[in-house]
């Protein structure tokens, strides 16, 4: 899983079409962020999100059984499990390709009223928007955000252009508000990822995230543009003391808040087994990456892995919506090329065999549709296109012309001809040869009258002079 560790972050430029969405909110009241006197996020937008939350529960690994019950809440000691597939407002998306197989599982929370994320799942484009700005706004933001994504996204792993895709959800959510769509301030993150064979492409805004879980062990391989990530970069605080920072919420860079605003976006190899997790921070903020990684290797299928980790958020307090899309790797690009490699043989050697078949064709019909020749139709001369020949059957000529020229009027060797077939070059020659022949028999059938006069004149002056 090389580069997994190390991507080359960079900025991205134009993006190419490619349309499809699914979006997931639920509006209900809630309280606004605070704002300044024009209304505009602060350069550090906050989320509406609690600032603080009881010590967190203790972490341990879930019940191996689990396993061989897919799709059960998770049991962890000291909190108490929750059904995620009974609550409502709780969507889920499952499905399956033949390189892919994934689950999503999406929860309004136990403390907010109106779930303000949206998640998009239009394999192999994979996306999770967590919305700023409270009701009527960050669900507006990450629905327009996950709906822009989903058209101006690449239909190949290409980050760069998925990062600009990206770019293209923040005007777009800029300018809805300037069109009054929404409410001034709103804003949202932005995770997505395409997977092509080996190689998956990432565009990434804001503190939700991207995971990779290779051989058991769990990668985060998206940084979080927030103020206490860049305090964890500073060795000022730990990874699991920012999950309980007062300023948690203080999001660095998001959608909707910068018309600048540019998307980091990067590309790992990836392998058959690998499972790529992507999430709000409705998880991550509220689960440890130790605990998630147990949840990952414990689940059997991208679903339970959902809803196992939806559970867990909810288990341990669930103070904000919860989005998880889990995506497993079951193809990877090798075998999909040494099959498609084994299709190219056998369309070679389908090619090399039909080839001369199809050009053996092509001759042939321009043969009959450049040659005539004049024969028989029953007792009559007709002139036909094509050639004389019917090889299995398969007449290579076609009845032109008809005649009223009798084939017994003409002589014997001619008759032969006809029987076989006299090529001529067009139909013009043809017309021209039988009306020789209808001469020639005109001429022979007037030189025959003509001969069987004189023999009758020389038989009458014989009688006569017999008489006398």
């Amino acid at each position: 899983m090389s580069d997994k560790l190390n991507p080359d972050i960079t900025a991205p430029f134009s993006p190419i079409d490619q349309a499809a969405t699914e979006e997931n909110a639920h509006p209900a009241a809630a309280t606004e962020p605070t704002q300044d006197a024009g209304g505009a996020l602060p350069t550090a937008a906050t989320e509406s999100k609690p600032e603080s939350r009881p010590e967190s529960k203790p972490e341990s690994k879930p019940d191996a059984t689990q396993e061989e019950q897919p799709r059960t809440p998770v049991n962890a000691p000291g909190v108490q499990a929750i059904d995620v597939e009974k609550r409502t407002h709780s969507d889920t998306d499952t499905g399956k390709t033949l390189q892919l197989s994934w689950g999503a599982r999406s929860d309004v929370g136990l403390l907010r009223e109106h779930n303000e994320d949206s998640f998009l799942v239009h394999a192999p484009l994979f996306c999770v928007c967590d919305g700023m700005g409270g009701h009527a706004a960050g669900e507006v933001a990450s629905a327009i955000a996950v709906r822009s994504i989903a058209e101006h996204a690449p239909a190949v792993a290409d980050d760069v252009l998925l990062g600009a895709s990206v770019e293209l959800a923040n005007t777009a959510i800029v300018d809805g508000v300037r069109q009054g769509v929404g409410k001034p301030g709103m804003g949202c993150t932005a995770t997505a990822a395409i997977l092509e064979n080996n190689r998956l492409a990432i565009a990434h805004v804001g503190d939700s995230r991207l995971y990779v879980l290779h051989e058991g062990t769990l990668v985060r391989v998206t940084h979080d543009h927030s103020f206490v990530e860049e305090l964890v970069d500073a060795g000022e605080i730990t990874a699991d003391e920012a999950r309980t920072h007062p300023s948690r919420s203080v999001i660095t860079r998001a959608l909707g808040s910068d018309p600048n605003m540019y998307a980091d976006h990067f590309t790992l190899d990836i392998e058959k087994g690998d499972r790529i997790i992507i999430c709000s921070d409705g998880l991550s903020s509220m689960v440890s990456d130790s605990v998630i990684e147990d949840l990952a290797v414990s689940s059997a299928t991208p679903q339970q892995a959902a809803d196992n980790l939806v559970a867990q958020a909810l288990a341990e307090g669930g103070y904000d919506n919860v989005t998880v899309i889990v995506v497993d790797v079951i193809n990877s690009g090798s075998a999909l090329f040494h099959r498609h490699a084994r299709r190219r043989v056998f369309i070679t050697w389908l090619i090399a065999i039909l080839t001369p078949i199809m050009l053996l064709t092509m001759s042939a019909w321009f043969v009959v549709q450049n040659s005539w020749y004049i024969g028989t139709n029953g007792t009559t001369v007709a002139i036909y296109q094509g050639v004389n020949s019917a090889p299995f059957g398969y007449k290579l000529s076609t009845l032109s012309e008809t005649t009223s020229i009798k084939v017994a009027d003409l002589p014997e060797a001619t008759q032969r001809l006809l029987e076989e077939g006299i090529s001529v070059s067009d139909p013009e020659t043809a017309r021209k040869t039988v009306e020789d022949y209808r001469d020639q028999i005109t001429k022979e059938k007037d030189e025959a009258a003509s001969n069987l006069d004189t023999m009758k004149a020389q038989d009458a002056q014989t009688t006569s002079k017999e008489g006398d």
